[in-house]
């Protein structure tokens, strides 16, 4: 009995420290998002340089995550936690201590490489350890954990930044963190790993990182107010094209290393299972819902009104709806199983995105249509898929979540560019717009000579302009333009997340995955 109270307890501990470690791993893409104009100053660089501090840091999470899974697999799962966690740790000490932008830009890729594969590691051990009535709700408290992260990092980000007064403490705050996990993890957490430990596939590790390296970096390219033109662009269709070769060489690499029986680090039977296919699928449409969240800041400032200071915390309502969702579609997959779950999700968030461009107008509005909106896409964060491809696995349960995990990030990168065209084309709209409503009330001519030439990629910019407008007919008529055109832009945006929860719908409601017990 003793011994059994002791496991259980053991466990408790194992999933509070995989829980914290989800957390500071993925609060770090976001946070420093809020610093990001600071750090820029503080190292002499131009905005766009001081974006690779993001784009890095990236790149190294998509790598890491199938590696770091595969390996857990091979090595042992506490193993890795502990080496992920140093690593990280180790990463945000050389970013605070940075005297120079390239050794600030490599220290982020180490720390990108550590905070990886935390979450993997933390589903693969739960779902090896515990049993299955209780998979749900723990794979649910990481997956609640990860969403808040990536939506409260700027917030989180501004509030230390204003108390702390440099953006050093934003990474020097993972260290007391990092070393209490690798204290505790040594001393609570189980090992586990598969049975059977073979030649490490090393030839298939380089494949897979240069296929991600090159399709990642081909999308972090593509422009999304100009997205047809930017295709053209040698970076983009170039990397993407040889990422695709490499991944092609790499399938019939991992085939020929499979039939010899050897350990591939993605097995190509995996890779032919149509569950496990459907669920990459999914995976993909989820980080493409994720992405929907990072234009909230910008939706409540231009189409609500709130100042651009206070528009972080208005993420707040739908953070804590993603992190209940995730709990509940946890339990939920317990008790009803990953497929009844994930079609609850795509009605939730279908009808919660809906909400944004067929009803929302007032503040009270958007809060209820984004709390219905996080908690659709929140059971999606944790539970189900993680347990579908595990069930699709088998044994190689951290390569498959890996693999899950890596086609979200794709979704989480590729879906904002397809949104700010969305956007775009509505800011677009903004001088016909004005033109047509001042031409049917008659002020055109005399209007149009009142403000500056309009730039329509900056509307505070346009409503202060507005303000100094002196006929008031002509302020009123050109700011309902304006607003006409910012919401045309983002009810298209919601609405296509709308119908991406949809198309989660039907890709889980195939007989493929009806045939499923779970």
């Amino acid at each position: 009995m003793s011994e059994a109270l002791t496991e259980q307890k053991g466990q408790r501990w194992a999933i509070s420290l995989f829980t914290i470690g989800v957390f500071m791993a993925a609060l770090d893409n976001g946070i420093i998002s809020a610093a990001l104009t600071t750090i820029n100053e503080s190292f002499s660089v131009s905005p766009s340089w001081g974006s690779w501090g993001i784009t890095l840091y990236t790149l190294g999470l998509s790598v890491s995550v199938p590696i770091v899974g595969k390996l857990s697999d091979r090595y042992g799962r506490k193993k890795l936690f502990l080496i992920e966690v140093c690593l990280f740790g180790l990463g945000s000490l050389l970013v605070a201590l940075s005297q120079s932008f390239p050794l600030f830009l490599i220290s982020r890729l180490i720390q990108a490489l550590g905070g990886g594969g935390i979450f993997i590691i933390g589903s693969s051990h739960i779902l090896a350890t515990l049993p299955k009535e209780k998979q749900g709700q723990a794979l649910g408290l990481l997956g609640a954990m990860n969403g808040m992260a990536a939506v409260l990092g700027p917030n989180i980000g501004s509030f230390l930044l204003d108390w702390t007064g440099s953006w050093h403490w934003l990474f020097l705050i993972n260290l007391p963190i990092a070393v209490l996990l690798v204290v505790f993890g040594a001393y609570f957490i189980a090992e586990t790993k598969a049975p059977e430990a073979k030649r490490l596939d090393a030839a298939g590790i380089f494949l897979l990182s240069l296929s991600i390296l090159a399709v990642m970096y081909g999308m972090t390219n593509l422009d999304g107010a100009n997205l047809l033109h930017s295709l053209g662009n040698p970076e983009v269709y170039g990397c993407i094209i040889f990422g695709i070769l490499c991944f092609a060489a790499l399938i019939s690499y991992e085939k020929r290393v499979e039939m010899r029986g050897g350990d591939p680090i993605l097995a190509y039977s995996l890779l032919r299972n149509h569950m496990f296919q459907r669920t990459l699928i999914i995976g993909l449409l989820s980080g493409g819902l994720l992405a929907a969240v990072i234009f909230i800041p910008s939706y409540v400032e231009q189409y609500l009104g709130v100042p651009a200071a206070k528009a972080g915390y208005w993420m707040t309502p739908l953070a804590l709806a993603s992190g209940i969702g995730a709990w509940l579609g946890g339990a939920l997959t317990d008790k009803k199983g990953p497929v009844k779950t994930v079609i609850l999700s795509g009605i939730i968030s279908c009808a919660g995105f809906a909400l944004f461009p067929l009803w929302v107008t007032e503040k009270w509005e958007f809060v209820i249509a984004s709390v219905a909106a996080g908690i659709g896409f929140g059971f999606l964060l944790g539970a189900p898929l993680n347990v579908l491809v595990s069930e699709a696995a088998k044994t190689n349960k951290g390569t498959a979540l890996g693999t899950l995990s890596l086609v979200r990030q794709i979704g989480l990168t590729l879906a904002p560019t397809l949104y700010a065209g969305f956007i775009t084309a509505g800011f677009d709209q903004i001088g016909n717009e004005i033109n047509s409503r001042l031409s049917d009330s008659g002020y055109s001519e005399k209007a149009m000579q009142m403000i500056p030439e309009i730039d329509s990629s900056d509307v505070s910019s346009l409503q202060e302009q507005i303000e100094r407008i002196p006929v008031p007919e002509v302020k009123t008529a050109i700011s309902d333009a304006i607003h006409a055109s910012v919401a045309s832009g983002y009810d298209h945006l919601y609405a296509a997340a709308a119908v991406i929860s949809l198309l989660v719908i039907a890709a889980i409601s195939i007989p493929a995955f009806r045939r499923q017990k779970r």
